[in-house]
């Protein structure tokens, strides 16, 4: 058989390396590929630990309710919270607001893992905020709770409560925020409305912490001054001079001591974490014990916590309602049918509150 023409024997030569290079260069992508996922797979389990321990370590963000200053409120709580983050292996942050407002609202962004608050606050945080109670506060005095106070000026122009209860809009007012239960809600439920003040018959009104409406007294800016016993004495420390000028016209009746409360979402190891270190916090022999009681001393003359749950809300619950159907008795309703809408409402929520806190779920 003659040979093929040259250009022939050419093209036949090169079929059979255009078959072959296709081939050789997918095993080679494959081999390339099959290195590059083994790499990736050994970086990722490498990582595994580390991203593990990051998880872990996360901080857990502290609320501090703002009884003085945001600045000094911070100082007072970083010792303890320095020493609770040692003991359940997470850093522990502050949170230090100037106002209730700003610290409910921080709650509802999610921005608060833990949070030391007071009574209407603590409801609020356990009823419509998925938190819980993990422990209360307790006193050296040994009482279950505080009182409310009215403060005037010693020698000023206010000279009786009963003066202000007649004439209200003779007087300037310097009270707490509307969450605040012995600077508003207390004053209101067992003082005012049952005399038919309110807030709104002051001639002026100054809204702010315990210490600043001490000190509006003292410095003559208002004539009278909503308080409490606790944060009276520790006014009296801190501003011996400005104290000096004060005394008390009016009292409540006992208020629970503030709740610590944390999220729902944390398991509930670490949630048996903080409450046990809360608990122990101060209990301590020898030099340890003293420093950490020293550190609860300054926190308000705290004497330490004990274990509390939800139900420990249901005094300031009662409050609450208490307020709320107060205040619907002696508003303005268009007609008497709107007004027993109204408390039947109240009554409704109270009760779903209550079964709530009391069934605490844990």
């Amino acid at each position: 058989m003659p040979a093929p023409p040259a250009a022939a024997r050419s093209d036949c030569a090169r079929v059979p390396r255009l078959r072959r290079r296709p081939i050789a260069a997918l095993a080679l992508a494959w081999r390339r590929m099959a290195w590059l996922l083994a790499a990736l797979w050994i970086a990722a389990a490498a990582g595994l630990p580390a991203a593990r321990a990051q998880t872990a370590a996360e901080p857990v963000r502290f609320g501090i309710l703002p009884l003085g200053g945001a600045f000094e409120s911070r100082n007072d709580w970083e010792p303890l919270l320095a020493d609770m983050g040692r003991a359940i292996g997470r850093p522990v942050t502050v949170l230090s607001v100037t106002s209730y407002e700003a610290l409910d609202q921080a709650i509802q962004r999610g921005e608060v893992d833990i949070a030391f608050l007071s009574g209407r606050m603590a409801l609020d945080a356990v009823t419509l905020r998925q938190m819980r109670v993990l422990a209360q506060v307790t006193r050296h005095d040994g009482l279950p709770g505080y009182r409310a106070l009215l403060l005037v000026r010693e020698g000023g122009p206010l000279p009786s409560l009963e003066a202000l209860l007649a004439e209200p809009e003779r007087w300037r007012l310097a009270r707490g925020e509307p969450r605040s239960v012995s600077g508003y809600i207390v004053p209101q439920l067992q003082l005012f409305l049952p005399n038919r003040v309110t807030m709104e018959r002051f001639r002026s009104e100054i809204v702010g912490t315990h210490q600043a409406t001490a000190l509006a007294v003292a410095n003559g800016d208002a004539d009278v001054a909503t308080n409490n016993t606790a944060d009276f004495e520790r006014f009296r420390l801190q501003f011996p001079t400005e104290a000096r000028r004060l005394r008390a016209i009016w009292e409540s009746d006992l208020i629970p001591h503030a709740q610590i409360v944390m999220r729902n979402g944390y398991p509930a190891a670490l949630r048996g974490q903080v409450q046990a270190f809360l608990v122990g916090y101060g209990k301590a022999p020898g030099a340890r014990g003293d420093a950490q009681r020293a550190v609860l001393k300054s926190l308000h003359d705290l004497a330490g916590f004990l274990p509390a749950d939800n139900s420990s809300l249901v005094p300031a619950a009662r409050l609450a309602h208490q307020l709320a159907r107060q205040n619907a008795m002696t508003s303005q309703w268009v007609s008497e049918e709107a007004r027993q809408a109204r408390l039947q409402r109240l009554d409704a929520t109270f009760a779903e509150q209550m079964a709530a806190l009391r069934d605490d779920g844990r």
